[in-house]
Order: C-alpha cells, then structure tokens, then sequence
C-alpha cells in the first residue's frame, strides 16, 4: 500500500495518528484540492502505517502458535514416558510390599545351603537393585522435565493470546483508517475525485521527472538482475492487474510487502513480511545501483514497498482501491533500496519481461472503493 505523489507538506511523513481530514469541501468553501488531497494521502500513509503494524504482529502471533506448537508436543511426549516410568515405580513399590526385598542379601548368604548360589543370587539382587535406582532417577528427571515444560507451554500460549489481542487492535486500526478514506472519498463529488487525481498525477509527473533529471540512478541504467530477481520480477509481473487487499499476501490479492515477500519466496529466497523489516534486515544497496529485482522502500518509517523493475519503474500493490501495476520510482518518497540477494551476480543474456496490456493504467492514488475485508486479515 502507498500515499502517492510527493507534494510540498507530504515527504515528511504522516501526522499524529489522531490527526483527522477537515470538513469536505461543500457550497461556498475555499478548501483546495490541493488541501483534500493532502488529507487523503494523509490518511492513505496513516493506513498504511497500521496495515505494516498488523502484518508484523501477525508474523509475531504465526511464531507464537509455532512454538506453543512445538512445546506442547514436547510435553504430550514427555507426560508419555512420566506415565510410562511411574509404572515401572508402581510395580517396584508392589515388589516391596509383597516382601520380594525383604531379606539383606547378607543375611541370604547366611542361611544359604549352597553359597556361591547365594553369591549368584546377590549379583541378581544387587543388578535389581541399581535398575531400581535407575527407575527412581527417571521418574525424578522426567517429572521435572515435564514440570518445566508445562510452564513453558503455558508462557508460549499466555505470550500468543497477548499477540492475538494486539492483532486485533492492529487490525482495528487498519478498518479505523479505511473508514475514514472511505468517509472522505463519499463526501466528494466526481468533479473533485477528478481533480484530485490530476493533481496527484501532475505531482507524480513532476516529481519523476526531477528525480530521472538528478542523475540519481546512476548507471544502474541496464543493468541485469540476478537469476533470482529474474523470477521474483516475473512473478511480481504475472500479478499485475490483481486487487491490493490488506494484508494479503497472494495469491489473489496482494499488499504492498506482501507481493515483494512472495514474489522472493518463488525465487527461493525467504525474507521477511512487512516493508520494515525488509529495510531493517536486508542489505541496503544505493539506489544508483539498482538492478531490476531490488527493492525500494518508501517513506521515513518505511511503510511502503516495491520492486525495481528498471528504468526508472517499480511493480507495486499501491493501495485500498488500486491494483498490482507498474508505476514511476518516484510515486512515493524514497527512503533508500536493498537486495535480498547482495552476493548473486547478474545473470547474462537478460530480457526485461514483457508487460500485460494496460500495466500501468489506473492512477496509483486509489481513488476508489477502499473498504478492509471482514475477516481476520
């Protein structure tokens, strides 16, 4: 999900989240569009803030469930061996009490008529008695063992309600956003919706063309992907046309990280879910050596993704209302890129991939039906 367009007042990033749009324009006001416009892309990047927040606490509670997972398992098999060893103590403590133990193995060589027989017998006895031992030690061990793995068990499920909780709040807030998107768009007539997208459209325009002007890429200009940002830029390709929904992560719908991280595990090559993270732990190449498959990452808190696809165009999931499409590098204000795969070297005899009809049709500004679905993600 992305706020496009890069006007004066935006690049610095979102307001407090309880900065809310003003009044929509009615008879007589003097609000501009360029003012309704700020508001939308306000609200738009305030959403997208909370969509990467629910995504990463979902990959919190996915590894949460994992563990209680794995540690509840653990403990099923080690109640099995307890209840397996306080058998072998229950019939050792009915041995006992049937009298089996009664009797020294001193005073059995005593009153033995033949000694070496005793002798024989004691080894037998004294065998018996280490297993006993051994029995007792295991019944100890594994009754603490599963003592603490039970208290394990209970801290992973009390941490993966928490994250659940939290889930829910995230994706509340994510609605909460949309809602007022949804509340702000209603309120405008088509005259202005159109306006508004032409003003976002000119501040696209012109903030591409500075940006291509800069020099900025560099001579990243034709430069060959990977072998595996080849297929992670096909696959982004075979996406375009398909509907951006929150937190969706393919293969019908996409958000902004989701089709990057998906598009990366085709290419076999796992990174993590929400743009974020994806700044924070992959290598960070700059941008005037970007090779098509990179990933250029948005806004100062990094709330945005796409993927490079060279001269000067990104594949990206923009936002609610919008479709996977190829849009200018400049859409958005560019915080920086990284490569998921730093120590690959460009393959040969690259072609850039052939775009579907219409790749970059539809504004990336979302001007449309912007509604979170009902369910859980």
């Amino acid at each position: 999900m992305a706020v496009t367009g890069v006007l004066t007042g935006v690049l610095t990033g979102p307001p407090p989240a309880s900065a809310a749009p003003g009044p929509a324009p009615g008879p007589g006001s003097e609000r501009s569009v360029s003012e309704l416009l700020a508001d939308l892309q306000r609200l738009y990047q305030q959403t997208e803030e909370a969509t990467e927040t629910y995504n990463a606490t979902a990959e919190t509670l996915k590894e949460r469930r994992e563990k209680a997972d794995a540690l509840t398992k653990k403990l099923t098999a080690a109640r099995s061996s307890l209840s397996s060893s306080r058998l072998d103590a229950g019939r050792l403590a009915r041995q006992q009490y049937q009298g089996r133990s009664e009797i020294s193995p001193y005073v059995r060589l005593l009153l033995a008529r033949d000694p070496q027989q005793a002798l024989d017998q004691g080894r037998v006895m004294r065998r018996a008695a280490r297993e006993q031992q051994a029995t007792v030690e295991r019944l100890t061990g594994r009754e603490k063992k599963a003592d603490a793995l039970a208290t394990k068990a209970r801290g992973a499920l009390d941490a993966q309600l928490r994250v659940a909780k939290r889930q829910k709040k995230d994706r509340d807030a994510v609605r909460d956003r949309l809602k007022e998107v949804e509340a702000l768009l209603a309120s405008l007539s088509a005259g202005q919706l159109a306006d508004v997208a032409r003003l976002e459209e000119q501040g696209t325009a012109r903030a591409q063309r500075a940006f291509m002007e800069s020099g900025a890429l560099g001579s990243s200009a034709g430069k060959a992907p990977s072998e595996a940002g080849d297929e992670a830029l096909s696959y982004a390709v075979q996406q375009i046309g398909k509907p951006y929904v929150w937190g969706a992560e393919g293969p019908d719908s996409f958000d902004c990280s989701g089709l990057t991280s998906r598009a990366w595990a085709r290419a076999g090559r796992e990174i993590p879910r929400t743009s974020q993270e994806q700044w924070a732990s992959l290598p960070r190449v700059p941008v005037s050596e970007l090779r098509p498959g990179d990933l250029v990452v948005y806004f100062p808190k990094a709330t945005h993704v796409a993927m490079y696809l060279g001269d000067g165009m990104v594949i990206q999931a923009p936002r609610p209302g919008t479709r996977v499409k190829v849009s200018p590098i400049a859409a958005n204000p560019l915080l920086g890129a990284v490569r998921p795969d730093p120590g690959a070297s460009p393959m040969s005899g690259y072609r850039a991939p052939v775009l579907p009809d219409g790749a970059m049709d539809g504004g990336d500004g979302g001007y449309g039906a912007a509604g979170a679905p009902s369910g859980g993600r």
